[in-house]
């Protein structure tokens, strides 16, 4: 007897209608993120559609519309093409949609309309993980990472070759346009004054677009310098002042010359300064892992060691993260209401403001004055200021000099020392980078949809929502211990 075998006729019909529920398991994330959706509160969303008159066709429901992004986003699938697409080919994007197929153009303007509010539901989602026992800030670690622009690193130029370039196309307009009235003239003679012969030639049109475009950026260079010369004028005002007073109390002048004030009108950008076409407030970084500059971002996030949830996340242009400490651990604070108590980050984040800010006060950090060294396996970490005996430590800026003054970085270099300081300073690591990588290698995101920093901060606080959603879902399907 041959082995029976199931039917499977493509153009079998259905006696009952099927069930969304029988779609997707009951432990699949896309349940999850329904659920949570569910409990997210979406007010903001929805009074939008209420401002409208109600005419026209009946709108995609946006829940709807926020379960099928924060999914996509889960899994690695932001672009509004391919969202579109697994509303038809992958079954959780389908359960999600409600077998509903809202095509790209839709997902395309639902999600920079809302986006702000989008962002928002972060702070949600952390309650959430609060109440869920995955939040305890008893140590929280700091670090940053790069995440590509939605912008071509070879669409940029510096201050210096936007000048040559600009003068080249001034010249060859010029030269086009002495052409098109030579071409003016002799059309005049031959259609008679006054009729139409040609259009605008094409590359004239051309020049014209790309020389407005360059006259932009350079203005936009220009009034960058001159604001950082306004903000140093301010600064080295205050310095002046302060040596000034020193001056009055030890009855006599400092030598050498006193710090020059600033003229902003006379500010110009640096030769090398750029500034990308495509998305202009992105910036060329050094990517620490790969070693490769990149036009992108810098990303910062605040990470819970009880179970790596981000608790406070946060963008800048800044390439390094010098100022970004202080900011991100009242970001914590604002986001949960109270401190943590510990908070650790790498050496780039050491500045004299930044440890003596009110907003690090009532908070245990280590942030190291220098790079560590190990001395073996399993022992205390070690400065290069320990390893070198008599030299001083290498310094790169007026602000880092004084990060070598007892008060604060020997005080640093004593506390990493301890058992206790080692213990929690070496944690850092596997506290905080292990979410770049399941944000960068599991899921695939290592550059931005959207372009400008404000929209770039907010697709930042969605991917580190979903970070935290995914936690949150790990959590609820492990077993419960007795």
């Amino acid at each position: 007897m041959s082995k029976r075998f199931r039917t499977c006729a493509l153009d079998q019909v259905f006696l009952l209608p099927p069930s969304l529920q029988d779609w997707v398991p009951e432990d699949h994330l896309a349940r999850f993120v329904a659920d949570v959706t569910d409990q997210l509160d979406l007010s903001e969303i929805l009074a939008v559609y209420q401002r409208k008159d109600g005419r026209g066709m009946a709108a995609y429901h946006p829940a709807m519309m926020v379960r099928v992004l924060l999914y996509g986003y889960c899994r690695g699938t932001v672009s509004s093409r391919k969202i579109e697409r697994a509303t038809y080919e992958d079954v959780a994007f389908r359960y999600l949609a409600a077998d509903q197929h809202p095509d790209h153009d839709t997902i395309a303007d639902f999600r920079p309309t809302h986006l702000q509010s989008l962002a928002g539901l972060f702070t949600q989602a952390l309650g959430l993980c609060d109440k869920a026992g995955l939040i305890k800030l008893g140590h929280v670690a700091i670090d940053g990472t790069k995440l590509k622009a939605n912008a071509s690193q070879h669409k940029a130029m510096s201050y210096e070759r936007m000048e040559e370039k600009e003068k080249q196309l001034r010249e060859e307009v010029d030269q086009l346009l002495q052409q098109a009235a030579q071409a003016d003239a002799e059309e005049d003679v031959k259609y008679g004054q006054g009729k139409r012969g040609d259009e605008l030639p094409a590359e004239l049109a051309r020049r014209e677009s790309r020389l407005k475009k360059i006259a932009e950026a350079k203005a936009a260079l220009e009034q960058e310098a001159r604001e950082r010369a306004v903000a140093e004028k301010v600064l080295v005002a205050a310095k002046l002042e302060e040596r000034r007073r020193q001056e009055e109390a030890r009855g006599k002048k400092f030598g050498g010359r006193p710090p020059q004030v600033p003229d902003p009108e006379q500010a110009k950008p640096e030769p090398k300064a750029q500034r990308n076409f495509t998305d202009p407030e992105s910036r060329i970084m050094l990517d620490g892992a790969t070693k490769s500059f990149l036009q992108a971002y810098n990303v910062q996030a605040a990470v819970d060691s009880q179970e790596q949830i981000i608790v406070a996340a946060a963008l800048t242009q800044e390439a390094n993260d010098k100022q970004q400490l202080a900011p991100m651990l009242a970001q914590v604070e604002q986001n949960r209401g109270r401190k943590p108590e510990q908070a650790t980050a790498d050496t780039g984040y050491c500045s004299e403001a930044a440890v003596t800010d009110p907003k690090v006060e009532g908070i245990e950090w280590l942030v190291p004055p220098e790079r560590q060294k190990r001395k073996g396996p399993g022992e205390p970490l070690q400065s290069n200021v320990d390893l070198q005996a008599t030299a001083q430590p290498v310094v790169e800026d007026k602000e880092q000099a004084q990060m070598s003054a007892p008060s604060v970085a020997e005080t640093m270099r004593e506390k990493l020392k301890t058992t206790a300081g080692h213990a929690v300073y070496k944690m850092r690591k596997a506290v905080v980078e292990p979410v770049f990588g399941q944000i960068k290698e599991r899921r695939g995101l290592r550059g931005f949809l959207m372009r400008g920093r404000e929209k770039v901060a907010a697709e930042w606080q969605i991917i580190c929502l979903t970070h935290n959603l995914l936690k949150l879902f790990g959590a609820k399907l492990r077993p419960q211990t007795a």
